[in-house]
Protein backbone atom coordinates (compact mmCIF):
# COMPACT_ATOMS: atom_id res chain seq x y z
CA UNK A 1 0.00 0.00 0.00
CA UNK A 2 1.53 3.57 -0.87
CA UNK A 3 0.56 6.02 1.83
CA UNK A 4 0.74 10.09 1.45
CA UNK A 5 0.67 11.50 4.72
CA UNK A 6 -0.68 14.87 5.14
CA UNK A 7 0.46 17.82 6.81
CA UNK A 8 -2.08 17.45 9.28
CA UNK A 9 -0.42 14.13 10.92
CA UNK A 10 2.82 14.92 10.48
CA UNK A 11 2.18 18.21 12.74
CA UNK A 12 0.54 16.02 14.89
CA UNK A 13 4.00 13.92 15.22
CA UNK A 14 6.21 16.92 15.08
CA UNK A 15 4.99 18.62 18.19
CA UNK A 16 7.38 20.38 20.10
CA UNK A 17 6.18 18.64 23.30
CA UNK A 18 6.49 15.43 21.50
CA UNK A 19 3.85 13.31 19.50
CA UNK A 20 0.70 13.69 19.88
CA UNK A 21 -2.14 11.10 21.50
CA UNK A 22 -3.76 10.60 18.47
CA UNK A 23 -4.64 7.94 16.43
CA UNK A 24 -3.33 9.02 13.13
CA UNK A 25 0.09 9.48 15.04
CA UNK A 26 -0.20 5.90 16.18
CA UNK A 27 -1.25 4.92 12.87
CA UNK A 28 2.30 6.56 10.81
CA UNK A 29 4.12 5.01 13.32
CA UNK A 30 2.93 1.83 12.72
CA UNK A 31 2.98 2.04 9.04
CA UNK A 32 6.55 3.17 9.60
CA UNK A 33 7.56 0.21 11.27
CA UNK A 34 5.63 -1.96 9.12
CA UNK A 35 7.59 -0.15 6.23
CA UNK A 36 5.23 0.57 4.41
CA UNK A 37 5.82 2.40 1.36
CA UNK A 38 5.11 6.25 2.52
CA UNK A 39 5.80 9.36 0.62
CA UNK A 40 5.41 13.05 0.20
CA UNK A 41 4.98 15.52 -1.89
CA UNK A 42 6.39 19.06 -2.28
CA UNK A 43 3.92 21.01 -1.30
CA UNK A 44 3.17 18.61 2.20
CA UNK A 45 7.34 19.57 2.97
CA UNK A 46 6.88 23.01 2.72
CA UNK A 47 3.63 23.14 5.09
CA UNK A 48 5.24 21.21 7.69
CA UNK A 49 9.00 22.90 7.74
CA UNK A 50 7.45 26.37 6.97
CA UNK A 51 5.70 25.73 10.59
CA UNK A 52 9.28 26.16 12.49
CA UNK A 53 11.11 28.73 13.60
CA UNK A 54 14.44 26.88 15.04
CA UNK A 55 16.64 26.20 12.53
CA UNK A 56 17.77 23.09 14.24
CA UNK A 57 14.59 21.99 14.74
CA UNK A 58 14.00 22.27 11.00
CA UNK A 59 17.16 20.49 9.97
CA UNK A 60 16.13 17.59 12.34
CA UNK A 61 12.58 17.39 10.68
CA UNK A 62 14.01 17.37 7.22
CA UNK A 63 16.42 14.68 8.20
CA UNK A 64 13.55 12.56 9.74
CA UNK A 65 11.78 13.33 5.64
CA UNK A 66 14.45 12.47 3.66
CA UNK A 67 13.86 9.07 3.50
CA UNK A 68 10.63 9.35 2.12
CA UNK A 69 10.05 9.76 -1.18
CA UNK A 70 9.03 12.55 -2.90
CA UNK A 71 6.45 12.42 -5.68
CA UNK A 72 6.31 15.11 -8.40
CA UNK A 73 2.47 16.75 -9.71
CA UNK A 74 2.48 16.66 -13.25
CA UNK A 75 0.08 19.09 -15.09
CA UNK A 76 -2.67 16.58 -15.15
CA UNK A 77 -2.38 16.47 -11.32
CA UNK A 78 -3.24 20.52 -11.30
CA UNK A 79 -5.91 20.19 -13.98
CA UNK A 80 -7.20 17.47 -11.37
CA UNK A 81 -6.66 19.68 -8.52
CA UNK A 82 -8.99 22.49 -10.37
CA UNK A 83 -11.89 20.14 -11.25
CA UNK A 84 -11.89 18.71 -8.18
CA UNK A 85 -11.69 22.49 -6.15
CA UNK A 86 -15.34 23.54 -8.92
CA UNK A 87 -16.82 20.07 -7.64
CA UNK A 88 -17.09 20.89 -4.55
CA UNK A 89 -18.02 24.48 -5.10
CA UNK A 90 -20.91 22.63 -6.59
CA UNK A 91 -21.72 20.92 -4.15
CA UNK A 92 -21.80 23.34 -1.74
CA UNK A 93 -18.31 23.66 -0.10
CA UNK A 94 -15.03 25.01 -0.51
CA UNK A 95 -11.86 23.11 -0.41
CA UNK A 96 -8.47 24.80 -0.20
CA UNK A 97 -6.32 24.93 -3.05
CA UNK A 98 -3.58 23.12 -1.27
CA UNK A 99 -5.97 20.25 -0.16
CA UNK A 100 -7.42 19.57 -3.73
CA UNK A 101 -3.57 19.18 -5.00
CA UNK A 102 -2.61 17.35 -2.39
CA UNK A 103 -5.84 14.93 -2.97
CA UNK A 104 -4.83 14.80 -7.16
CA UNK A 105 -2.18 13.50 -5.85
CA UNK A 106 -2.97 11.04 -3.97
CA UNK A 107 -5.25 9.95 -6.60
CA UNK A 108 -3.23 10.33 -9.79
CA UNK A 109 -0.65 8.15 -7.58
CA UNK A 110 -2.67 5.34 -6.40
CA UNK A 111 -1.88 6.49 -2.84
CA UNK A 112 -4.42 5.81 0.48
CA UNK A 113 -4.08 9.55 2.18
CA UNK A 114 -3.63 9.49 6.15
CA UNK A 115 -5.17 12.91 7.22
CA UNK A 116 -6.75 14.64 10.22
CA UNK A 117 -8.28 17.40 8.03
CA UNK A 118 -11.87 17.13 7.79
CA UNK A 119 -11.75 18.92 4.22
CA UNK A 120 -10.97 15.62 2.76
CA UNK A 121 -13.70 13.89 3.83
CA UNK A 122 -15.67 16.33 2.00
CA UNK A 123 -13.31 15.48 -1.14
CA UNK A 124 -14.63 12.05 -1.28
CA UNK A 125 -18.17 12.48 -2.44
CA UNK A 126 -17.18 14.50 -5.23
CA UNK A 127 -13.53 11.75 -5.66
CA UNK A 128 -12.25 8.41 -5.44
CA UNK A 129 -10.47 9.24 -3.06
CA UNK A 130 -9.09 6.64 -0.27
CA UNK A 131 -8.79 7.52 3.31
CA UNK A 132 -6.74 5.94 6.12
Amino acid sequence: MRILVDTSVWSLAFRKQGPAQHPAVSQLATFIEEQEEIVLIGLIIQEILQAFRNESTVEKVITHLMVFPVINLERIDFIEAAQLFRRSQAKGFTVSTPDCQIAAAAISYDCSLLTTDQDFHHLTTVCPLQLL
